[in-house]
């Protein structure tokens, strides 16, 4: 029997890519039209999406894959708050079947470990975080972490690099691969706000996706929560990276280097790796220069089309 898989937030980069990782799969997936905007509705649906997860499993095994989550570096507080309210919604109209199920947690490894020191950061690694994004990612981690120990559910929380691929939202200020290919489609400057020599570690989306649905399948004990680090294990600069979109664009892309208030909020040094569950990390990854290449593509579809 296919165990139902409910992906919260698979409009957006990594759930939309999950999806589609698991339909390729076989499973069953059920996703949610949330109104995020309404907040007593959005949890009302959250409340009923889940009732329809138990009623798919019945009684039987079930997954949540909380990809949800529209805020970046220098998002409110109160955003984030209701964020984390629309969590605690799910969980708790999951909470009789919890025994059961696995909820996994898409969290932010840039966020949580910003102001941590000694990378190259894995799980052993302290966070500090140096924003209300990276604190509420934590403050989500532990509501899991709670609901785990209280219900005896099964948690995984998936602390992820920099993911970039088609489907990134170009409204976000956030995706600098799908930034640089935007300004060079459309021939306007992209500010950094970084050092060109900040290390970062980028996950093309697809290959996200596949480690994320082999994560769901990982056997976590009852009333415990796992934390996975899930990156390339490759950090490139920002004069790196650049460095591939010329190779990719055959153009220097136009950059200008500017300052930001939120640049305080951002590590240097971001290098990752992980020292859990190590067999899935043996994986071949799509190449940098391929990824941007596939990036480049839908964003002149996302652009033009």
């Amino acid at each position: 029997m296919t165990v139902p898989t409910w992906v919260v937030g698979s409009g957006g980069l990594l759930g939309r890519a999950l999806v589609a990782q698991l339909r390729r799969r076989g499973d069953l997936v059920l996703t949610s039209a949330v109104p995020w905007a309404d907040h007593a509705l959005a949890r009302e649906t959250l409340a009923r999406d889940a009732g329809a997860l138990l009623a798919a499993a019945d009684g039987g095994p079930w997954r949540l894959a909380w990809c949800a989550g529209s805020g970046v570096t220098g998002t409110s507080e109160e955003h984030l708050a209701e964020e984390i309210a629309g969590l605690h919604t799910a969980l708790e109209a999951l909470s009789d079947g919890a025994a059961s199920g696995t909820v996994l947690l898409a969290s932010s490894a840039g966020g949580v470990y910003a102001g941590s020191s000694g990378p190259p950061h894995d799980e052993r690694t302290v966070p500090v975080p140096l924003s209300a994004y990276g604190s509420n990612k934590l403050r989500a981690e532990q509501v899991l972490a709670d609901w785990s120990v209280t219900r005896g559910g099964h948690g995984v929380v998936a602390r992820y690099a920099n993911l970039y691929g088609p489907g990134q939202n170009l409204r976000k200020p956030q995706g600098l691969v799908s930034h640089l290919c935007r300004g060079f489609l459309t021939a306007t400057p992209i500010s950094i706000y970084v050092p060109i020599d900040t290390l970062r570690d980028y996950l093309y989306i697809d290959d996200a996706a596949s480690l994320t649905a082999d994560l769901l399948d990982v056997e976590v004990p009852a009333g415990t929560t796992l934390t996975k680090i899930c990156a390339s294990g490759q950090s490139v600069t920002v004069g790196a990276l650049i460095g591939h979109c010329t190779a990719v664009f055959r153009r220097r892309p136009r950059v200008v280097m500017g300052s930001s208030a939120l640049t305080s909020m951002q590590a240097v040094d971001l290098r990752l790796r992980s020292v859990v569950a190590t067999d899935l990390d043996a994986r071949a990854l799509t190449p940098m220069t391929a990824g941007i290449a596939a990036t480049l593509a839908a964003t002149r579809t996302q652009l033009f089309s």
